[in-house]
């Protein structure tokens, strides 16, 4: 089957932002004006497309990430809408991985909010190419021109406006296009879909405005392209063509963001969003090749996007369905992928069959015959393959590089209400894990309950709700319990011995390690300094697997180390006796003997948390958050309000969205993300290990 369109046509994009700023509005009104649905979707009254879950439309926010394809102007645009909620980061970062650009969404009064600074360090971190968006330019404090401010100094960005507004708040009415010097103007008309605008003259109160921020797009262009440059030097009159490609050089460049504005919700400026997507974000054919490893020549390799090229394709989301199964989310980087065909795992290094290719519109689905170059695509019948894995032709082997996902911060303990519950709550458990990699479960080895960790409060309230939904399974639920983590302070030797004899051959192992702190944030080192083959090569791997095993529970409660060196320098062996799992047994006696004499401490979450409050309650809410040990970093004025800044103890967050509605009458607003292991303060630390 010949490509329906051609490459260069294809744009793989994402819409990101904090929560409430309008992304999945826009995408409604996207898919509107595409042609791809025949109503405008409805946030409020749960009529979206792409929020089809049932805990989003009671809610009112994106919890997963929906996928969808729809048409503009001869091309082809795939979108994924991720979520806004800190708990569901981890569908941005698996989105952001497998997108080409990306438009960033910033409301006009918020600004640039906590997600959206996360959100924007993900997307610098796989240098996504980005377009900016102001929404809600129609609200009241709503300010274009501070939220570029804000995009400077919150995210370092290099905004450049390619429009401006005309009027704000109420008298919001369009935007003037500084590319092509005209107007867009929307009818006021409240029944208006907003199909339909008007393009006139700039008006008079707005043309000098419109000159300086026109000139202002020029010389930031100028900066980032020397042709570009020379020609401004030279003289000032450019077409919109070539001013539009000087966009797109230095959008794909990620050397500026270009700005639009507009209303989603009032049906205002989506069809200059989207000639922007096709004007600035780029194809498949415009991102570097992707790169990954041979597994067999352990070489690197990259993959041209075309369809000639051997298959390559990213695994990055896995979605259990009632009805058909198991649901592999694909993006094809190279070659074709064929209805029935066999691929190659070689993360897993196995074989496997794609039984049929999903077009994917979130919930919706249409079977395709193959899936090219460029395609987001959904596959059934890939049983072993999950989240990150790489598959591709087992002629050409390549291993894509993975997707890294945050560890969980909150724990609770859960157990099935009655037997015949047991058994579907392990299959519960084990397909939402399958999902969501940032959803963990484990058993107590000394309580023997279940423990399932996440990403915060509403993302397990979330998970145990699915459970009882799609799972049929009732279940009792612990308090939320914060996942500590213990490190050192002092550096020690530690001698690991097991000697164990019994008839016939018996176990010798001998190692003698160095266990060291190591700064906040670094993880886990671990080297080797034997010499003169006190302990043979092969057994030095056995060794790192006991201190790690050894790691999982620290001296003090049990909790996991972090931030540790260690290095194995000294050791004997015997040539009959000795095999790996005595090294592993002696590598895991020599840490936790040593770990115990390096000053171990307790390590807690800290979240950073922004409210939003009236004037007016801004003392309560300082007095409730330094009794919640709240470290207070700053407070801002913006758009009638107070913005306080703080960092905050995870522990210390319980309940506190009920005590905030109850302090401000339920007015102030709050959004938290995580943000570092802090030193648990000594008189704490002995009650929360008491408890524990």
């Amino acid at each position: 089957m010949a490509r329906q369109v051609p490459l260069m046509n294809v744009r793989n994009i994402g819409i990101m932002a904090h929560i409430d700023a309008g992304k999945t509005t826009t995408t409604e009104r996207i898919l509107f004006y595409t042609g791809r649905t025949y109503k405008l979707g409805n946030v409020d009254e749960g009529s979206t497309e792409m929020d089809w879950m049932a805990q989003e439309r009671e809610r009112g926010i994106t919890i997963t990430s929906a996928a969808t394809t729809c048409a503009w102007r001869d091309h082809q645009i795939n979108i994924i809408d991720t979520p806004g909620h800190v708990d569901f980061t981890v569908e941005v970062e698996r989105s952001i991985r497998v997108l080409d650009g990306a438009i960033a969404l910033f409301c006009a009064v918020g600004g640039v909010e906590p997600q959206s600074e996360t959100v924007w360090r993900q997307s610098d971190r796989y240098r996504v190419p980005r377009l900016a968006f102001v929404n809600k330019m129609d609200r009241i404090g709503a300010d274009f021109f501070g939220t570029m401010d804000m995009m400077k100094e919150r995210l370092h960005a290099h905004p450049v406006p390619l429009q401006i507004p005309i009027g704000k708040e109420e008298r919001f009415r369009g935007m003037v296009d500084l590319i092509e010097m005209v107007a867009y103007i929307w009818p006021e008309d409240a029944q208006a879909t907003g199909a339909r605008f008007e393009t006139v003259a700039i008006p008079a109160e707005l043309v000098e405005q419109a000159e300086f921020w026109r000139e202002h797009m020029i010389e930031a262009l100028a900066e980032y392209c020397d042709t570009f440059a020379e020609r401004y030097l030279e003289e000032h009159d450019f077409t919109p063509d070539e001013l539009r490609a000087a966009v797109r050089k230095a959008t794909l460049q990620a050397q500026v963001t270009p700005v639009l504005c507009g209303s989603a919700f009032r049906n205002k400026g989506v069809q200059p969003l989207l000639d922007a997507v096709i004007h600035y974000l780029p194809s498949p054919q415009d991102v570097l090749p992707v790169k990954g490893i041979n597994p067999k020549t352990e070489k690197e390799e990259e993959r041209p996007a075309e369809d000639e090229a051997p298959l390559s394709a990213l695994a990055f989301k896995i979605m259990s369905d009632p009805h058909v199964g198991k649901l592999t989310y694909l993006r094809i980087y190279s070659g074709v992928l064929k209805s029935g065909a066999g691929v190659y795992n070689p993360s897993l290094e196995r074989h496997e069959r794609v039984n049929r290719l999903l077009l994917m519109h979130a919930n919706d689905r249409r079977p395709i015959e193959e899936a090219r170059t460029g395609d987001i695509v959904a596959a059934i019948g890939l049983r072993a393959t999950t989240t990150g894995h790489t598959l591709c032709d087992s002629k050409h082997p390549i291993a894509l590089e993975s997707i890294t996902f945050p560890e969980p911060v909150i724990a609770i303990a859960i157990e099935p209400r009655t037997l015949a519950d047991q058994d579907r709550l392990a299959q519960a458990m084990q397909r939402l894990a399958e999902e969501d990699p940032s959803f963990h479960v484990r058993v107590d080895s000394e309580t023997n309950q279940t423990i399932i960790s996440g990403m915060g409060e509403l993302h397990l309230e979330i998970l145990v709700d699915r459970m009882r939904r799609e799972f049929g399974v009732e279940a009792n639920i612990g308090r939320p319990q914060v996942a500590y983590r213990e490190t050192l302070t002092v550096a020690t030797e530690s001698e690991g011995r097991f000697i164990k004899q019994t008839g016939g051959h018996g176990q010798y192992g001998h190692c003698w390690i160095r266990i060291e702190p190591l700064p906040p944030g670094s993880g886990f080192e671990f080297l080797n300094e034997v010499k003169g083959g006190e302990i043979p090569r092969e057994y030095i791997p056995s060794i790192e697997k006991g201190v790690i095993d050894a790691m999982s529970s620290g001296p003090l409660g049990g909790y996991p180390m972090v931030d540790v060196k260690v290095t194995v320098f000294e050791g004997s062996y015997h040539p009959v006796d000795s095999s790996e799992i005595a090294f592993q047994v002696a590598g895991s006696i020599a840490f936790r003997e040593g770990a115990r004499r390096c000053g171990p401490q307790l390590l807690e979450p800290i979240m950073r948390l922004e409210v939003v409050t009236p004037p007016e309650y801004l003392g309560d809410i300082l007095g409730g958050l330094n009794q919640r040990r709240a470290d207070i970093e700053g407070i801002e004025a913006r758009a009638g309000t107070q913005r306080v800044h703080a960092n905050v103890p995870l522990a210390e967050t319980f309940g506190y969205a009920t005590d905030l509605r109850s302090i401000s009458q339920g007015r102030a607003t709050y959004t938290m993300e995580f943000s570092h292991y802090a030193r648990v303060p000594d008189t704490l630390a002995g009650e929360i290990l008491g408890r524990g």
